[in-house]
């Protein structure tokens, strides 16, 4: 997707939604995500967006890659940004990353191809032992309301991505077919409470999961 039409879908979904995304993201990060992050790790946040989840971390080397060139001007300071696509080769080391975070990207990307190159790039640049960490909506259980955003070209559900990336050499430490609602963008906003409620009673999840999560272990050989 060329940079100008990137940069008016990411402005007309999320006008006037920043300050409650950022909100929500910050307790998911917080009480949820943040188990898997030790302190003074380098993480990177692949497809970063508008940084609510990189923002929200504290106590490691950052790094943010989008390929809206806009992204940059949401980025916290100390936050290295990478505009690239990330199906091209990565300016990362080998072995120098301990977890990537990615969250309503990969469905993004132009074709399985390009979601392939993207997941042995990842590999590459994670340490043996690494982790990645991947939410996104489920086919599975979204069926047609999963093509209601123009943008949406790879259907992916838990089964196929995990899948993927046992291929690439990754062990799956956690798949959860349904763990948060579908989106932010076309929905009431709720009390912020309610999101602490939600982690905390996985009971809820298969109720209201339409995303599935997966964390996934690079293999130490």
């Amino acid at each position: 997707m060329v940079k100008e039409p990137l940069s008016k879908i990411y402005q007309l979904r999320f006008e006037g939604l920043s300050e409650y995304r950022n909100a929500i993201w910050k307790i998911l990060t917080d009480e949820f995500f943040r188990k898997w992050i030790e302190d003074d790790s380098t993480v990177l946040d692949l497809g970063c967006g508008y940084g609510e989840f990189i923002n929200n971390l504290d106590g490691c080397r950052k790094h943010g890659m989008d390929l809206n060139p806009d992204a940059r001007e949401s980025l916290d300071e100390g936050i290295t940004f990478h505009e690239q696509d990330c199906s091209e080769p990565w300016s990362f080391e080998p072995n120098s990353i301990d977890l990537i975070f990615t969250s309503n990207f990969f469905e993004h990307l132009p074709d399985k191809q390009a979601l392939e190159k993207t997941v042995s790039h990842a590999k590459q640049a994670l340490r043996p032992g690494g982790r990645i960490i991947a939410l996104g909506p489920n086919i599975s259980v979204l069926n047609g309301r999963y093509w209601d955003f123009w943008d949406h070209h790879v259907a992916l559900s838990d089964q196929s991505l995990g899948e993927l990336f046992e291929i690439h050499g990754f062990s799956i430490e956690k798949s959860i077919p349904r763990f948060l609602p579908y989106n932010m963008v076309r929905v009431r906003r709720r009390p912020l409470f309610l999101v602490s409620l939600y982690l905390k009673y996985p009971w809820f999840w298969s109720f209201f999961g339409k995303q599935f999560l997966i964390v996934a272990r690079k293999d130490d050989t």
